[in-house]
């Protein structure tokens, strides 16, 4: 799917043919943070799966994916049998849940570097830092690639989970991911300025090794760290690369 911004941040255009159902699902649930993020989707605002639909210029059962995933996020809820209304949330809330993720996620990196890493741990960690190599090797990026650094990240952020070996770590992510743009999957993109996000998410790969360094050599409370810093990825860091702060008033 090759999407571009128009002057209605809602409005987008899409190659059917470059993404399966579920990618092009992802575009949406990617665009709708956006939207909402930026406050054109506003908190009690209803959303109908065909009105969104027509916005987004795709067919309704991504959106009615995206909307589930949405749900789950702390995005939306539901309003009646079918639609959904924008969440009301605060920066507030928003920072305080990046900051509980990032004390959770810290303290699995600080169990696992100092438990030491399993072949197996280390072997699928690799792979994500090679994964992210090739995709940031890349000299003309694309939305998609976007998409594909986002299923690069939830496969590292989820081996660094299961491998900290603690059930009450692992609930307790999950039950914080239920808060707006608490997980490591809500990662807001500006698809109108796609060179910089990458260079943002490269920042991102870049953390990605550092954490993968000090597991590797077991230290523990570097690892913990610098996945505390990870955290603020996409609230922080736009600034940097020419982006808007996300969430700015």
């Amino acid at each position: 799917m090759n999407l571009t911004a128009k002057d209605n941040p809602g409005c987008i255009s899409t190659n059917q043919s470059a993404l399966d159902m579920s990618g092009v699902s992802k575009v949406a649930v990617s665009t709708l943070r956006k939207l909402i993020s930026d406050g054109h989707l506003k908190p009690g605002e209803k959303l109908g799966e065909v009105q969104v639909a027509e916005m987004l210029g795709v067919s309704r059962t991504p959106i009615r994916l995206a909307f589930r995933t949405l749900e789950q996020e702390g995005l939306l809820e539901k309003a009646g049998k079918q639609g959904f209304v924008v969440r009301a949330f605060s920066r507030e809330d928003v920072i305080c849940g990046l900051e509980i993720r990032g004390v959770l996620e810290g303290l699995a990196a600080r169990k696992m570097a100092e438990a030491g890493l399993t072949v197996t741990d280390k072997a699928a960690l690799q792979q994500c830092i090679d994964d992210g190599d090739a995709l940031f090797a890349k000299e003309h990026p694309t939305e998609v690639d976007l998409l594909n650094w986002s299923e690069i990240n939830a496969r590292f952020h989820g081996v660094i989970v299961k491998g900290a070996g603690s059930r009450a770590i692992a609930d307790a992510i999950a039950r914080n991911s239920h808060l707006p743009f608490a997980s490591s999957d809500s990662i807001i993109f500006d698809t109108r300025h796609v060179d910089r996000e990458f260079r943002k998410l490269h920042l991102a790969h870049l953390q990605h090794q550092m954490v993968f360094q000090a597991l590797v050599m077991g230290e523990g409370a570097r690892a913990e760290m610098l996945m505390r810093e990870h955290a603020y990825i996409g609230l922080r860091y736009g600034g940097l690369f020419g982006l808007p702060e996300a969430l700015e008033s």
